[in-house]
């Protein structure tokens, strides 16, 4: 397939739907209508081909042609994908708890390499 020099024809035919699903799409401006260049005819493109696929299968998966053109031809619709996941319920008094034994190690850590480094001859 030669980039941008489908007629709408092979384009349709490319796409896998009819001449009047590509005037349909481009009516709903699903699809954008190519220029028509002086005494010829509109070409379309590897793109326009992509797009209409797009759409035909969105719509087959049961996505309304408005819900298409709304989310900008993004199919991760809310209604349709569940993005909840459950959060794991957190304990306060066990975090706090882990907090302060935490707390005490690096403290005693700390004591440990100042000790350590007074040994050596370095002031800390």
């Amino acid at each position: 397939m030669e980039a941008e020099n489908l007629t709408i024809g092979a384009f349709a035919r490319a796409a896998g739907v009819h001449v009047e699903t590509v005037r349909f799409y481009q009516r709903k401006g699903l699809l954008p209508q190519p220029d028509k260049p002086y005494g010829s005819i509109r070409r379309y493109g590897e793109a326009d081909v992509a797009r209409a696929r797009f759409v035909k299968t969105a719509q087959r998966l049961g996505f309304s042609l408005e819900e298409i053109a709304e989310n900008g031809y993004n199919l991760n619709i809310p209604r349709y994908v569940d993005t909840f996941e459950p959060e794991e319920e957190i304990d306060v008094a066990t975090v706090q708890k882990d907090i302060v034994r935490i707390e005490a190690e690096l403290a005693e850590v700390r004591a440990k390499m100042a000790g350590y480094l007074k040994e050596l001859g370095v002031d800390v």
